[in-house]
C-alpha cells in the first residue's frame, strides 16, 4: 500500500503542525516517524542530558496517543538519517515525505542529502515553515538585502503581520493555525509497531531535571514587561524548551502575545530575527558576525573559565546564574546577559567558549538564539552592545536582585567566609577590556 511519511524533528506535537497538516491532507495514509539522530547524540558528552530524556518522553507520549486513540503508530528509529532512510524505503512503499523546515547548518546539509536520496528513488520531499512566524527572506529591506539590526527588522515584521484589515479580532494570516489535529483519521492504522529505542540502547541515562510546564498563566504574559528582569520572581514563561522542540505552537503563543503584551511578542520576534541571521549568515556559527572582532586577543584562562562554569567567581549574581544553570538547565534571561558579559569582558574569554557551555547545559538551547545572544554580549554580533558597554555585576545585582533573594537561593554561602573573593576587580577588568578590544580592532 502506497503511503506518505511525516518526519517529526523539532515539531513534536499533533496539533497546529504545518508539515503534518499538509501530509495528512495529501490523499494517502500517513506513517509518522522520528529518528534519534546518532550524529547529533554522539556529540553530547553528558550522557544524562535532560534534553534527550525530554525528547524520549515526548516521543513516547506521542506514540501512546497515536496508538491509544487512533490505532496508529509512530515509527521510531535510531541512527544516521542517511542510513535510516534506505531502511524506511525498504519497509514502506512511499510516495512523498513531509517535514518542517530546520535552519541550522547541519540540518540543512542533512535535509539536502535526504532529499537527493529520496529523489533518486522517485520520492518527493516536501518541507514547510513551522518553527517561526517569518523565515529566510520573508522580512527583508526594500532593496532585497537582509536586516542586520533588530529594530527596523521588528518594524517590518509587525507591518507584515498586521495588515490594514486586521482589527484585533480576526487572526493575522501568518498566525492562522494548521489544524492537523482535525485530520487524525488519515494516519495509517496498524496493530503492531517497532519498540521505541530505550535511552540505554542509545547510550544515555534518565535525567531527573524537571522540564518547565507548557501551562503559563495569562497574568505572566500580561505583566511580562514589568516583571521579566527580576530573577527572584516568576516573571517569565520558561517556554524556551517547548519552542525549541516544538511541543507548543509558535503561532498560538504569538497570537496571545499580540493581544496581551507587546514586549513578550518582541521576544518571539527576536527568535525569528536570529533564525533569519543564521540562515543568511551561516559563518556566524564559527566566526564573529563582524569580522574585525575575530582579531580580539582573548586571554582564555582555563582556571578562570572553570571558576565561571562552577559559579565561583566571587560575583554573586554571576555565580547564582551559573549554579541555576547547572542545577536546572535554565537561567533567567537577564542573568544570561550578565554572565555572558562577565565572561567575555571581565575575563576576556572567547565568547565561543561560553556559547559552547550554554549549548551543553541549556534545556532551551537553540543555535540561532544562543549564538546571537553571545555575540551580542561580546559586542561582535548583529545589533550588538558596543564593546565599551560593560555591565557592572554589582550594579546589575543592586538593580535586579537588591534583596539577594535570587542570589541566596543559589549561593547560600554568599555572606560567609566560605564564599570566594572576586576573581578580578571590576574597575581593573573594565579598563583592561577597553584596551584589549581597542587594540584588537585597530588591527583592521
Amino acid at each position: 500500500m502506497k503511503i506518505n511519511i511525516f518526519w517529526f524533528r523539532r515539531d513534536l506535537r499533533l496539533h497546529d503542525n504545518s508539515g503534518l497538516y499538509h501530509a495528512l491532507n495529501a490523499g494517502l495514509k500517513v506513517v509518522p516517524i522520528f529518528i534519534f539522530d546518532s550524529k547529533i547524540l554522539d556529540q553530547l558528552q553528558d550522557k544524562v542530558d535532560a534534553r534527550v530524556t525530554f525528547i524520549h518522553d515526548t516521543i513516547t507520549r506521542l506514540s501512546s496517543d497515536l496508538q491509544d486513540t487512533l490505532g496508529s503508530i509512530l515509527d521510531v528509529r535510531y541512527g544516521d538519517p542517511a542510513e535510516v532512510w534506505p531502511q524506511l524505503l525498504h519497509d514502506y512503499e512511499v510516495q512523498s515525505v513531509f517535514a518542517n523546515h530546520d535552519y541550522e547548518p547541519y540540518a540543512i546539509s542533512r535535509d539536502s542529502q535526504v532529499k537527493d536520496f529520496l529523489s533518486a528513488g522517485g520520492v518527493d520531499f516536501n518541507t514547510f515553515k513551522d518553527h517561526v512566524i517569518f523565515e529566510k527572506d520573508e522580512v527583508i529591506k526594500d532593496d532585497g538585502t537582509p536586516y542586520t539590526v533588530f529594530t527596523p527588522y521588528k518594524r517590518k515584521w509587525l507591518a507584515k503581520l498586521i495588515r490594514d484589515d486586521w482589527d484585533g479580532k480576526a487572526c493575522p494570516l501568518a498566525l492562522k493555525s494548521w489544524p492537523s489535529e482535525d485530520l487524525k483519521s488519515n494516519f495509517i492504522q496498524k496493530s503492531h509497531f517497532r519498540a521505541i529505542p530505550s535511552l540505554s540502547q542509545m547510550g544515555f541515562q534518565r535525567s531527573e531535571i524537571r522540564i518547565p510546564s507548557t501551562q503559563v498563566s495569562q497574568t505572566t504574559i500580561m505583566d511580562y514587561d514589568k516583571r521579566r528582569d527580576f530573577p527572584a520572581i516568576a516573571g517569565t514563561s520558561k517556554l524556551g524548551v517547548h519552542f525549541r522542540f516544538g511541543t507548543i505552537s509558535i503561532r498560538e503563543k504569538a497570537m496571545k502575545a499580540l493581544k496581551l503584551n507587546q514586549v513578550y511578542l518582541s521576544e518571539l520576534i527576536w527568535r525569528d530575527f536570529y533564525a533569519m541571521i543564521l540562515y543568511q549568515f551561516p559563518h556566524i556559527v564559527k566566526k564573529s558576525f563582524r569580522p574585525e572582532y575575530d582579531n580580539i586577543p582573548w586571554r582564555n584562562n582555563e582556571e578562570e573559565f572553570k571558576a565561571w562554569c562552577e559559579g565561583k567567581t566571587g560575583y554573586p549574581i554571576v555565580d547564582a546564574g551559573m549554579r541555576e544553570l547547572a542545577t536546572t538547565g535554565y537561567m533567567h534571561n537577564r542573568v544570561r546577559m550578565i554572565t555572558a558579559s562577565f565572561l567575555t569582558k571581565h575575563l576576556l574569554i572567547d565568547w565561543r567558549w561560553g556559547e559552547s557551555w550554554f549549548a551543553a547545559k541549556l534545556l532551551d538551547y537553540d543555535l540561532a538564539s544562543n549564538n546571537g545572544g553571545w555575540q551580542w554580549a561580546a559586542g561582535c554580533g548583529t545589533d550588538a552592545a558596543p564593546y565599551f558597554r560593560i555591565f557592572s555585576p554589582d550594579a546589575q545585582q543592586e538593580k535586579f536582585d537588591k534583596l539577594k533573594v535570587y542570589i541566596k537561593k543559589w549561593v547560600p554561602e554568599v555572606e560567609t567566609v566560605k564564599y570566594p573573593k572576586p576573581i578580578v576587580d571590576h574597575k581593573y577588568a573594565r579598563e583592561r577590556c577597553l584596551e584589549v578590544y581597542k587594540r584588537g580592532l585597530q588591527k583592521n
